[in-house]
């Protein structure tokens, strides 16, 4: 008796193991299951012990860990923080090296964000713009907008970048009157995947793309964009090319999006 309960104790012992290795697993690999974990379960068990945000978080790592006015610094902290600690949506570093290239080649003057987050991206493209140039960055959450700004004075790129907090949707029709846009050099889709579309076309109502503007758009994969990639692709005006790549942190099947406007 005591041999079949030790047996049956052993098989669900296995059992869970199997079970706990095919959910990391399936983490790992399946975009959804792994959204689910980490911003859904794990990030709100966290929140709830920790008293405090993910984002929080991540910003008490980089000024407890980074070294003050140095962007590369920044951006590897976060990097191993949302790699080793806690997953976050940030382009990341595999997917950086496409947005480094892209903005090396444009060497934009006036560039926009759409989806400033906690300001990895912005240090990131502000940290290659020449002098004189700027990047105006869009973030509609408040709590988000406050830790970026924090997180961009401390990389010291401060003077390159401006947050605008606010919907894309009513600053976009701004920029040329309130922010003396003229138009816009290089422009990072980075926020609601529902937004890149109806943006991409409110930029264009607004006379904000000149001929070669250059578009750049994250997570065409997954979470996935399917009506702006649909628009971009079909659209005359528009010049594209994709980019395979991975979600950002993960091992999970992404894309980004460059669009060139032909005028």
């Amino acid at each position: 008796m005591m041999l079949e309960s030790s047996s049956v104790l052993l098989f669900i012992v296995f059992l869970l193991l199997f079970i706990s290795l095919l959910c990391v697993v399936l983490i790992r690999k399946n975009g959804t299951a792994a959204l689910i974990w980490h911003e859904i379960i794990k990030e709100k068990i966290t929140n709830f012990i920790m008293n405090q945000s993910k984002e929080q978080r991540i910003l008490n790592f980089v000024l407890q860990n980074a070294v003050r006015g140095d962007p590369c610094s920044v951006m590897e902290t976060i990097d191993k923080y949302c790699s080793e600690k806690e997953w976050a949506m940030n382009v990341g570093d595999v997917k950086g090296v496409i947005l480094d290239k892209t903005v090396e080649e444009i060497n934009p003057k006036v560039a926009l964000e759409l989806g400033t987050y906690c300001g990895y991206s912005a240090v990131r493209i502000a940290r290659l713009l020449k002098a004189g140039s700027r990047l105006l960055t869009v973030e509609f959450n408040p709590e988000f907008a406050a830790i970026a700004k924090q997180m961009i004075e401390f990389a010291g790129v401060q003077d390159k970048v401006k947050l605008l907090e606010g919907p894309s949707e009513v600053i976009i029709p701004q920029l040329k009157k309130k922010y003396e846009v003229d138009t816009l050099d290089f422009v990072f889709l980075d926020h609601w995947k529902d937004r890149y579309a109806p943006d991409t076309i409110l930029l264009q109502e607004c006379s904000l793309l000149r001929k070669g503007s250059v578009l750049l758009a994250d997570n065409i994969i997954f979470p996935g964009a399917p009506e702006f990639v649909k628009y971009i692709r079909n659209n005359p005006r528009f010049q594209c090319r994709t980019y395979p790549s991975h979600l950002e942190y993960m091992k999970v099947q992404d894309a980004m999006e460059k669009a060139v406007f032909l005028g």
